[in-house]
């Protein structure tokens, strides 16, 4: 898909300020990730306006729902010439392969990924929704199930990175937000790792916000980022 890993998340409401930011940052990215706090805001046209970047979108919205209603979502969203879109893997395996067939009609080189376990939630989160630890257990379930289903890869912690990409091969994406190079915050991120760890552990997508979005140089962070993993920038 692009021989540079790093997806920007313009996780922001600012119209103007995610298009500056994204042409700022194009040279030394792979591409860009629009989330539900973007697309609430702008809705489809905001997604259409970043059609001539030149960069493949990842379009965050992690549909969940009854299969027939993510069906007609992913139908709208392939329309939209994303790159990759995401759903749930908890919505289980009818709406997932519905999920798959309806953006593969319309766009059959959309990728459909899946979200495993939110990067948010850690092992002592899990009972009170009903689930048993650990974290990694359950992303490898819901992991193996998504590839059963025929979703091109899912999205992942950095630490479930090596598991994942023995059990499920080589070509299955591995899509991993909750990326912190070495001194950035860790926000509201439990499972997290550096980008050149995650590349080599084997991840095929890092998606990366605050540390590029929040920088004082956005465009700076980025190159210091694709250096970092030997990623040739012009």
């Amino acid at each position: 898909m692009t021989s540079n890993p790093v997806f920007v998340a313009l996780d922001t409401t600012d119209l103007d300020y995610a298009r500056e930011l994204a042409e700022r940052v194009r040279p030394d990215i792979g591409g860009l990730k629009l989330g539900l706090e973007f697309f609430s805001a702008h809705g489809p046209q905001g997604v259409r306006g970043f059609e001539g970047c030149g960069l493949p979108i990842f379009l965050d919205l992690k549909f969940h729902d009854i299969p027939n209603t993510v069906a007609g979502a992913c139908r709208a969203a392939a329309q939209l010439g994303v790159s990759i879109m995401n759903v749930h893997a908890q919505g289980g395996a009818v709406m997932m392969r519905a999920a798959v067939e309806a953006a593969k009609s319309v766009s059959p080189s959309t990728k459909v990924i899946a979200v495993t376990m939110l990067t948010s939630l850690g092992d002592e989160d899990l009972p009170s929704v009903g689930l048993t630890p650990p974290v990694a257990d359950q992303v490898l379930r819901l992991a193996g199930l998504a590839q059963q289903c025929g979703l091109d890869g899912v999205v992942c912690s950095a630490h479930e990175i090596v598991r994942l990409r023995a059990e499920l091969g080589p070509d299955f994406l591995l899509v991993v937000p909750g990326i912190r190079p070495a001194g950035s915050a860790l926000g509201d991120q439990k499972r997290t790792l550096g980008p050149r760890q995650a590349c080599d552990a084997g991840a095929s997508l890092l998606v990366i916000g605050r540390p590029i979005t929040a920088a004082p140089d956005p465009a700076l962070a980025a190159r210091e980022i694709a250096e970092s993993l030997l990623v040739s920038v012009a």
